[in-house]
């Protein structure tokens, strides 16, 4: 008798296990569904926007806007509650042998190289080898930057640099091919025969108002160089990427064998491929980064927790606040910044030769979306696709800033 009850208790015990796990299951069905249902609802709720930004009242595909907007790939990933929703690439990495944009594919990051140059800026500021409001001369070894008129009572510092107050000219850089010689920091800064930009010189007061500056951003890589001791691309896989856990991305050049073979080729507004396939940019800091959406997704997760003041983060609290601060007549200090309260979100936008992208995260939630691109014409389809995402996940408008 007791044998009997023992085996209905272990059969009833073996039902209840068996209908938990079948609840679980469908539980998880069901949400991977949601994920799937959501990404297709952006994938077919993009809708066009007018030079006014009002948005079409009829959708469009994402496939077909891209063929009307003659972008050749695009990759997005998603983010929510600090965790990746889900990524995927659309179109073709290289057209000319048919490969597809997948959620792997490196694009140029172009000037989202900025605030990963900051956050690792700030790293060394934690580290006490240089100081945030100094002037940067004290600490340059290999070059100067030039005293003039401009810089009797205000000097360059590494905050003013990041905030683009620094008065530092050469707001951006064309890149070089690869055929080309490539020029030494050191050159791009004094201006050499071989350099395709200014030199870079104080042109206005430091401090006094917003003037973008990739030659300021250039500074700071020498910068970072001089008191580390390291060459810049491995001084940020210790800094930031590995950190981060970005293990697909590098501002080395040449590429690293191990992900050579990702890498996109970048197209002109015609969608023709940019001769040798992509621009070199020895300015690192300012546009030198190889990355994909899921890893600037990470950073943008890391920054978030360090603003929050979470667990796994990638700076000071006190570090990450002040990056996200307000400077008078200017954005941010590394990054740009809007929106407030459960709105206020950081953000870039990056555009190199063949390349554009963007990424947008909440400060407060740790949500957002990185899109990158290899086509010269992608803005106003990026832009499209964020308010898509914004939508369909019922988030605050984060409509995107160039």
């Amino acid at each position: 008798m007791n044998k009997i009850k023992l085996g209905i208790g272990i059969g009833l015990l073996l039902m209840t296990t068996l209908a938990c796990q079948s609840k679980k299951n469908s539980e998880d069905n069901q949400s991977s569904d949601k994920k799937i249902s959501t990404q297709e609802l952006v994938e077919n709720g993009i809708r066009r926007i007018d030079d006014t930004g009002k948005s079409d009242s009829i959708t469009t595909t994402l496939e077909l806007r891209m063929k009307e907007l003659n972008v050749i790939g695009v990759s997005i990933t998603v983010f929510d509650n600090n965790e990746i929703l889900w990524s995927k690439g659309y179109g073709y990495s290289n057209k000319k042998n048919g490969e597809k944009v997948t959620e792997n594919t490196l694009f140029q990051a172009a000037s989202i190289s900025k605030p990963v140059a900051s956050v690792g800026a700030f790293k060394l500021i934690e580290q006490n080898r240089f100081d945030l409001d100094e002037n940067v001369n004290l600490k340059l070894k290999r070059w100067q930057v030039p005293e003039n008129e401009f810089t009797t009572n205000e000097k360059v510092t590494a905050s003013r640099i990041m905030s683009h107050t620094s008065g530092l000219s050469t707001s951006g850089f064309q890149g070089y091919e690869i055929t080309d010689s490539i020029p030494t920091l050191k050159q791009i800064l004094e201006g050499s025969s071989i350099t395709n930009s200014e030199p870079v010189r104080v042109v206005q007061i430091p401090g006094e108002s917003e003037r973008y500056s990739g030659g300021g951003m250039t500074v700071l890589q020498m910068l970072m160089e001089d008191v580390s001791g390291q060459e810049f691309p491995n001084l940020m896989d210790s800094l930031v990427l590995n950190p981060a856990g970005m293990t697909n991305s590098t501002f080395a050049y040449p590429i690293p064998e191990k992900i050579e073979n990702n890498i996109s080729m970048g197209y002109d507004e015609s969608g023709n491929e940019i001769r040798g396939g992509y621009h070199i940019y020895p300015e690192k800091a300012a546009a030198g980064l190889w990355s994909n959406p899921t890893d600037l997704a990470k950073f943008m997760i890391a920054l978030g927790k360090s603003y929050r003041g979470e667990e796994n983060s990638i700076l000071k609290q006190s570090s990450a606040k002040k990056m996200m601060t307000r400077v008078p007549n200017a954005g941010a200090t590394g990054i740009g910044i809007d929106g407030e309260g459960n709105a206020f979100r950081f953000r870039h936008t990056g555009g190199n030769a063949g390349f554009k992208c963007y990424a947008v995260s909440f400060a407060n939630n740790g949500r957002g979306v990185v899109i990158m691109t290899n086509s010269d014409n992608a803005f106003p389809l990026i832009h499209e696709i964020v308010r898509a995402v914004s939508e369909e996940y019922d988030w605050p408008p984060m409509w995107m800033r160039e």
